[in-house]
Protein backbone atom coordinates (compact mmCIF):
# COMPACT_ATOMS: atom_id res chain seq x y z
CA UNK A 1 0.00 0.00 0.00
CA UNK A 2 1.09 3.41 -1.05
CA UNK A 3 1.41 6.25 1.42
CA UNK A 4 -2.25 7.43 2.60
CA UNK A 5 -3.21 10.78 3.07
CA UNK A 6 -6.32 13.01 3.54
CA UNK A 7 -6.12 15.62 0.72
CA UNK A 8 -8.67 18.13 -1.00
CA UNK A 9 -9.44 17.30 -4.61
CA UNK A 10 -7.35 20.17 -5.65
CA UNK A 11 -4.12 18.86 -3.59
CA UNK A 12 -4.00 15.24 -4.66
CA UNK A 13 -3.99 16.30 -8.04
CA UNK A 14 -1.00 18.71 -7.48
CA UNK A 15 0.79 16.23 -5.95
CA UNK A 16 0.15 13.56 -8.08
CA UNK A 17 1.52 15.99 -10.95
CA UNK A 18 5.08 16.48 -9.30
CA UNK A 19 4.79 12.19 -8.65
CA UNK A 20 3.79 11.58 -12.08
CA UNK A 21 7.40 13.59 -13.26
CA UNK A 22 5.26 16.29 -14.60
CA UNK A 23 8.25 19.09 -16.67
CA UNK A 24 5.91 22.13 -15.72
CA UNK A 25 3.21 23.87 -14.58
CA UNK A 26 1.42 27.26 -15.61
CA UNK A 27 -1.67 28.40 -14.21
CA UNK A 28 -3.48 31.17 -12.82
CA UNK A 29 -5.64 31.57 -9.76
CA UNK A 30 -9.74 30.70 -9.87
CA UNK A 31 -12.21 29.80 -7.28
CA UNK A 32 -12.53 26.47 -6.92
CA UNK A 33 -9.39 25.44 -8.05
CA UNK A 34 -6.84 27.73 -6.47
CA UNK A 35 -5.47 25.38 -3.98
CA UNK A 36 -3.29 23.22 -7.40
CA UNK A 37 -1.42 26.46 -7.68
CA UNK A 38 -0.99 27.39 -4.23
CA UNK A 39 -0.29 23.72 -3.17
CA UNK A 40 2.28 23.25 -6.02
CA UNK A 41 3.96 26.72 -4.72
CA UNK A 42 4.04 25.37 -1.31
CA UNK A 43 5.98 22.04 -2.16
CA UNK A 44 8.40 23.88 -4.45
CA UNK A 45 9.16 20.44 -6.72
CA UNK A 46 11.71 22.35 -8.61
CA UNK A 47 13.98 21.67 -5.67
CA UNK A 48 13.24 18.00 -5.79
CA UNK A 49 11.91 17.04 -9.04
CA UNK A 50 13.26 19.93 -11.40
CA UNK A 51 9.49 20.53 -11.76
CA UNK A 52 8.91 24.57 -12.49
CA UNK A 53 6.06 25.86 -11.30
CA UNK A 54 4.97 29.23 -12.74
CA UNK A 55 1.96 31.79 -11.99
CA UNK A 56 1.45 33.70 -15.59
CA UNK A 57 0.01 36.68 -15.75
CA UNK A 58 -3.27 35.86 -16.84
CA UNK A 59 -4.87 32.14 -18.11
CA UNK A 60 -4.06 33.36 -22.15
CA UNK A 61 -0.15 33.58 -21.01
CA UNK A 62 -0.19 30.66 -19.06
CA UNK A 63 -1.33 28.62 -22.29
CA UNK A 64 0.81 29.67 -24.39
CA UNK A 65 3.52 29.04 -21.94
CA UNK A 66 1.95 25.47 -22.37
CA UNK A 67 2.45 25.81 -26.29
CA UNK A 68 6.49 26.32 -25.88
CA UNK A 69 6.90 23.85 -23.32
CA UNK A 70 5.25 20.73 -25.43
CA UNK A 71 7.03 22.26 -28.42
CA UNK A 72 10.10 21.03 -26.70
CA UNK A 73 8.88 18.10 -25.64
CA UNK A 74 8.31 18.89 -22.29
CA UNK A 75 4.81 18.03 -21.01
CA UNK A 76 3.04 20.88 -18.94
CA UNK A 77 0.55 20.94 -16.75
CA UNK A 78 -2.40 22.93 -16.77
CA UNK A 79 -5.59 23.83 -14.60
CA UNK A 80 -8.41 26.12 -13.79
CA UNK A 81 -12.09 26.97 -13.73
CA UNK A 82 -15.11 27.67 -16.14
CA UNK A 83 -14.30 31.03 -17.30
CA UNK A 84 -10.32 30.49 -17.08
CA UNK A 85 -10.83 27.51 -19.53
CA UNK A 86 -12.77 29.33 -21.65
CA UNK A 87 -9.84 31.59 -21.98
CA UNK A 88 -7.12 29.24 -23.19
CA UNK A 89 -9.77 27.55 -25.92
CA UNK A 90 -7.47 28.97 -28.45
CA UNK A 91 -4.40 27.68 -27.60
CA UNK A 92 -5.91 24.19 -26.94
CA UNK A 93 -6.81 24.54 -30.23
CA UNK A 94 -3.38 25.64 -31.56
CA UNK A 95 -1.94 22.63 -29.66
CA UNK A 96 -4.30 20.15 -30.79
CA UNK A 97 -3.31 21.96 -34.29
CA UNK A 98 0.18 21.19 -33.76
CA UNK A 99 0.09 17.77 -32.15
CA UNK A 100 1.88 18.49 -28.59
CA UNK A 101 1.17 16.87 -25.62
CA UNK A 102 -0.45 18.69 -22.71
CA UNK A 103 -2.48 17.69 -19.56
CA UNK A 104 -5.63 20.40 -18.58
CA UNK A 105 -7.54 20.41 -15.26
CA UNK A 106 -10.72 21.96 -15.84
CA UNK A 107 -12.46 22.31 -12.14
CA UNK A 108 -16.00 22.90 -12.81
CA UNK A 109 -18.38 25.94 -11.88
CA UNK A 110 -21.68 27.31 -12.35
CA UNK A 111 -21.74 29.45 -15.21
CA UNK A 112 -22.32 31.06 -17.95
CA UNK A 113 -20.39 33.95 -17.92
CA UNK A 114 -18.94 34.05 -14.27
CA UNK A 115 -21.54 32.81 -12.61
CA UNK A 116 -20.67 31.75 -9.22
CA UNK A 117 -18.13 28.98 -7.28
CA UNK A 118 -20.49 26.18 -6.66
CA UNK A 119 -19.68 23.21 -8.17
CA UNK A 120 -20.87 21.87 -12.09
CA UNK A 121 -21.02 20.05 -14.85
CA UNK A 122 -21.95 22.76 -17.30
CA UNK A 123 -18.73 22.42 -19.21
CA UNK A 124 -19.60 18.80 -21.04
CA UNK A 125 -20.22 20.51 -24.37
CA UNK A 126 -17.01 22.69 -24.46
CA UNK A 127 -14.49 19.26 -23.16
CA UNK A 128 -16.58 16.55 -25.17
CA UNK A 129 -16.89 18.62 -28.55
CA UNK A 130 -13.73 20.72 -29.32
CA UNK A 131 -13.92 23.52 -27.35
CA UNK A 132 -12.02 25.98 -29.43
CA UNK A 133 -12.11 26.37 -33.06
CA UNK A 134 -11.59 23.82 -35.83
CA UNK A 135 -11.86 20.26 -35.99
CA UNK A 136 -10.71 18.85 -33.12
CA UNK A 137 -11.36 16.45 -29.96
CA UNK A 138 -9.78 16.17 -26.37
CA UNK A 139 -9.44 12.54 -24.51
CA UNK A 140 -11.30 13.16 -21.69
CA UNK A 141 -11.48 12.15 -18.12
CA UNK A 142 -14.05 12.15 -15.44
CA UNK A 143 -12.57 11.51 -11.78
CA UNK A 144 -15.28 10.92 -9.02
CA UNK A 145 -13.23 10.87 -6.27
CA UNK A 146 -10.56 12.46 -4.63
CA UNK A 147 -8.48 9.10 -5.38
CA UNK A 148 -9.28 9.43 -8.98
CA UNK A 149 -8.07 13.39 -8.76
CA UNK A 150 -4.73 11.46 -8.15
CA UNK A 151 -4.94 8.59 -9.96
CA UNK A 152 -5.93 10.24 -13.22
CA UNK A 153 -3.05 12.02 -13.60
CA UNK A 154 -0.12 9.47 -14.78
CA UNK A 155 -2.83 7.98 -17.07
CA UNK A 156 -3.40 11.41 -18.49
CA UNK A 157 -0.01 12.28 -19.02
CA UNK A 158 1.02 9.13 -20.68
CA UNK A 159 -2.19 9.08 -23.48
CA UNK A 160 -1.36 12.63 -23.82
CA UNK A 161 2.03 11.07 -25.28
CA UNK A 162 0.85 8.77 -26.86
CA UNK A 163 -1.41 10.64 -29.15
CA UNK A 164 0.75 14.20 -28.93
CA UNK A 165 -2.22 15.88 -28.21
CA UNK A 166 -3.62 17.94 -25.02
CA UNK A 167 -5.69 15.48 -22.57
CA UNK A 168 -8.22 16.94 -20.39
CA UNK A 169 -9.55 16.03 -16.47
CA UNK A 170 -12.74 17.04 -16.02
CA UNK A 171 -13.95 17.58 -12.47
CA UNK A 172 -15.54 19.89 -10.58
CA UNK A 173 -15.68 22.21 -7.49
CA UNK A 174 -17.33 19.69 -5.18
CA UNK A 175 -14.59 17.07 -6.11
CA UNK A 176 -11.74 19.59 -5.78
CA UNK A 177 -12.85 20.99 -2.62
CA UNK A 178 -13.69 18.00 -0.96
CA UNK A 179 -11.22 15.77 1.52
CA UNK A 180 -10.88 12.32 1.20
CA UNK A 181 -8.28 9.73 2.21
CA UNK A 182 -5.88 9.37 -1.09
CA UNK A 183 -3.28 6.54 -1.38
CA UNK A 184 -0.42 8.08 -3.13
CA UNK A 185 1.28 6.28 -6.33
CA UNK A 186 5.22 6.30 -5.66
CA UNK A 187 6.87 8.74 -7.71
CA UNK A 188 8.48 7.98 -11.22
CA UNK A 189 11.28 10.13 -12.23
CA UNK A 190 10.85 12.96 -14.78
CA UNK A 191 12.72 12.23 -18.26
CA UNK A 192 16.01 13.52 -18.63
CA UNK A 193 16.75 15.53 -22.23
CA UNK A 194 18.07 12.74 -23.70
CA UNK A 195 14.94 10.98 -22.94
CA UNK A 196 13.31 13.48 -24.39
CA UNK A 197 14.87 13.69 -27.73
CA UNK A 198 14.73 9.92 -27.95
CA UNK A 199 10.72 9.52 -27.39
CA UNK A 200 10.21 12.95 -29.04
CA UNK A 201 12.38 13.15 -32.34
CA UNK A 202 9.74 15.85 -33.36
CA UNK A 203 10.44 17.58 -30.54
CA UNK A 204 12.29 21.36 -31.13
CA UNK A 205 15.51 20.27 -29.33
CA UNK A 206 17.95 22.03 -31.39
CA UNK A 207 19.22 20.93 -35.11
CA UNK A 208 20.51 17.75 -34.98
CA UNK A 209 23.38 17.18 -37.56
CA UNK A 210 21.59 14.07 -39.30
CA UNK A 211 17.93 15.15 -39.41
CA UNK A 212 15.48 18.51 -40.95
CA UNK A 213 14.68 21.16 -38.95
CA UNK A 214 12.04 20.30 -36.62
CA UNK A 215 9.14 23.17 -37.04
CA UNK A 216 6.16 23.74 -34.32
CA UNK A 217 3.02 25.56 -35.95
CA UNK A 218 -0.63 24.67 -36.37
CA UNK A 219 -0.98 27.02 -39.72
CA UNK A 220 -0.82 25.69 -43.11
CA UNK A 221 -2.17 28.35 -45.94
CA UNK A 222 -2.24 25.41 -48.40
CA UNK A 223 -5.73 24.31 -48.28
CA UNK A 224 -4.99 20.71 -49.46
CA UNK A 225 -2.15 20.39 -47.05
CA UNK A 226 -4.48 20.94 -44.08
CA UNK A 227 -7.15 18.97 -45.19
CA UNK A 228 -4.35 15.99 -45.41
CA UNK A 229 -3.24 17.19 -41.40
CA UNK A 230 -7.06 17.57 -40.50
CA UNK A 231 -7.95 14.08 -41.71
CA UNK A 232 -4.95 12.77 -39.74
CA UNK A 233 -5.92 14.22 -36.71
CA UNK A 234 -9.37 12.34 -37.42
CA UNK A 235 -7.68 8.92 -37.71
CA UNK A 236 -6.09 9.85 -34.38
CA UNK A 237 -9.31 10.84 -32.62
CA UNK A 238 -10.87 8.07 -33.81
CA UNK A 239 -7.69 5.68 -32.07
CA UNK A 240 -8.85 7.18 -29.20
CA UNK A 241 -12.29 5.00 -29.10
CA UNK A 242 -9.37 2.15 -27.63
CA UNK A 243 -9.28 3.85 -24.75
CA UNK A 244 -13.25 4.16 -23.42
CA UNK A 245 -13.68 3.69 -19.70
CA UNK A 246 -17.03 3.27 -17.86
CA UNK A 247 -17.70 1.73 -14.14
CA UNK A 248 -21.26 -0.68 -14.20
CA UNK A 249 -23.08 -0.65 -11.03
CA UNK A 250 -25.76 -3.18 -10.56
CA UNK A 251 -26.63 -3.57 -14.45
CA UNK A 252 -26.82 -7.32 -14.20
CA UNK A 253 -30.32 -7.24 -13.54
CA UNK A 254 -31.56 -3.45 -13.94
CA UNK A 255 -34.79 -2.52 -15.44
CA UNK A 256 -33.69 1.02 -15.62
CA UNK A 257 -30.45 2.80 -16.32
CA UNK A 258 -29.13 5.85 -14.69
CA UNK A 259 -26.89 7.60 -16.81
CA UNK A 260 -23.69 9.83 -14.93
CA UNK A 261 -20.44 10.56 -14.38
CA UNK A 262 -18.70 12.81 -11.22
CA UNK A 263 -20.51 13.85 -8.37
CA UNK A 264 -23.19 12.61 -9.65
CA UNK A 265 -22.49 9.66 -10.26
CA UNK A 266 -21.84 9.77 -6.34
CA UNK A 267 -24.97 10.77 -5.85
CA UNK A 268 -26.56 8.24 -8.42
CA UNK A 269 -24.85 5.34 -6.74
CA UNK A 270 -26.71 5.98 -3.73
CA UNK A 271 -30.21 6.13 -5.46
CA UNK A 272 -29.30 2.91 -6.89
CA UNK A 273 -29.26 1.40 -3.35
CA UNK A 274 -31.95 3.20 -2.17
CA UNK A 275 -34.03 2.12 -5.10
CA UNK A 276 -33.39 -1.34 -5.10
CA UNK A 277 -34.77 -1.01 -1.52
CA UNK A 278 -37.96 0.33 -3.07
CA UNK A 279 -37.72 -3.07 -5.14
CA UNK A 280 -36.69 -0.91 -8.07
CA UNK A 281 -34.28 -2.42 -10.50
CA UNK A 282 -31.96 0.59 -10.46
CA UNK A 283 -29.14 0.15 -12.21
CA UNK A 284 -25.59 2.77 -13.24
CA UNK A 285 -23.05 3.50 -15.77
CA UNK A 286 -20.59 6.04 -14.75
CA UNK A 287 -18.63 7.00 -17.94
CA UNK A 288 -14.83 7.41 -17.01
CA UNK A 289 -14.15 8.76 -20.59
CA UNK A 290 -16.41 11.69 -21.73
CA UNK A 291 -14.58 10.97 -24.82
CA UNK A 292 -14.37 8.71 -25.73
CA UNK A 293 -18.24 8.25 -24.54
CA UNK A 294 -19.10 4.16 -23.56
CA UNK A 295 -21.78 4.23 -26.41
CA UNK A 296 -21.39 0.79 -27.74
CA UNK A 297 -22.07 -0.33 -24.06
CA UNK A 298 -24.62 2.06 -23.68
CA UNK A 299 -26.47 0.62 -26.69
CA UNK A 300 -26.05 -2.92 -25.12
CA UNK A 301 -27.73 -1.99 -21.72
CA UNK A 302 -30.64 -0.25 -24.45
CA UNK A 303 -31.89 -3.45 -25.58
CA UNK A 304 -32.19 -5.07 -22.26
CA UNK A 305 -33.70 -1.88 -20.07
CA UNK A 306 -37.17 0.29 -19.94
CA UNK A 307 -35.48 3.61 -20.01
CA UNK A 308 -32.41 5.69 -19.32
CA UNK A 309 -32.08 8.74 -16.85
CA UNK A 310 -29.35 10.98 -17.46
CA UNK A 311 -28.27 12.73 -14.24
CA UNK A 312 -26.12 15.92 -14.68
CA UNK A 313 -25.18 19.32 -12.99
CA UNK A 314 -26.65 20.72 -15.96
CA UNK A 315 -29.61 21.74 -18.00
CA UNK A 316 -28.79 18.42 -20.10
CA UNK A 317 -25.61 18.22 -22.32
CA UNK A 318 -24.26 14.67 -21.80
CA UNK A 319 -27.84 13.34 -22.74
CA UNK A 320 -27.40 13.94 -26.07
CA UNK A 321 -24.26 11.84 -26.52
CA UNK A 322 -26.36 8.81 -24.74
CA UNK A 323 -29.51 9.63 -27.03
CA UNK A 324 -27.06 8.86 -29.64
CA UNK A 325 -26.06 5.80 -28.06
CA UNK A 326 -29.22 4.67 -27.82
CA UNK A 327 -30.47 5.23 -31.19
CA UNK A 328 -34.45 5.20 -30.44
CA UNK A 329 -33.97 1.83 -28.61
CA UNK A 330 -35.27 2.93 -25.47
CA UNK A 331 -36.30 6.21 -23.76
CA UNK A 332 -34.08 8.58 -22.56
CA UNK A 333 -34.58 11.37 -20.65
CA UNK A 334 -32.46 14.07 -18.17
CA UNK A 335 -32.71 14.87 -14.79
CA UNK A 336 -30.39 18.04 -13.44
CA UNK A 337 -30.01 20.96 -11.12
CA UNK A 338 -27.90 23.76 -12.18
CA UNK A 339 -26.62 27.61 -10.56
CA UNK A 340 -24.08 25.05 -8.27
CA UNK A 341 -26.86 22.83 -6.89
CA UNK A 342 -26.39 19.32 -6.01
CA UNK A 343 -29.12 17.00 -6.57
CA UNK A 344 -30.10 14.44 -3.60
CA UNK A 345 -30.48 11.00 -4.45
CA UNK A 346 -33.95 11.07 -3.41
CA UNK A 347 -34.41 13.58 -6.23
CA UNK A 348 -33.00 11.66 -8.67
CA UNK A 349 -35.42 8.02 -7.68
CA UNK A 350 -38.25 11.05 -8.12
CA UNK A 351 -37.26 11.79 -11.44
CA UNK A 352 -37.00 8.45 -12.96
CA UNK A 353 -40.50 7.47 -11.07
CA UNK A 354 -41.92 10.55 -12.89
CA UNK A 355 -39.76 9.57 -16.28
CA UNK A 356 -40.91 6.10 -16.30
CA UNK A 357 -42.43 4.59 -13.30
CA UNK A 358 -45.42 6.68 -12.66
CA UNK A 359 -46.38 7.41 -16.64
Amino acid sequence: MGELKLMKGNEAFAEACIRAGADAYFGYPITPQSEVLEYLMAQKPYETTGMVVLQAESEVAAINMCYGAGGAGFLAVISSSSPGISLMQEGVSYMAGAELPLLIANIVRGGPGLGDIQPSQGDYFQATKGGGHGDYKLLVLAPSSVQEMSDFVPVAMDLAYKYRTPIMILSDGAIGQMMEKVELFEPRKRRTLKEIEKQCPWATTGKKPNRERNIITSLDLDPFKLEKHVLHLKDKFDKMQEEVRFEEIQTKDAEYLLVAYGTSARVCQKAVDLARIEGIKLGLLRPITLYPFPSKRLGELAKQVKGMLSVEMSLGQMVEDVKLAVNGKVPVEHFGRTGGIIHTPTEVINALKKSFINK
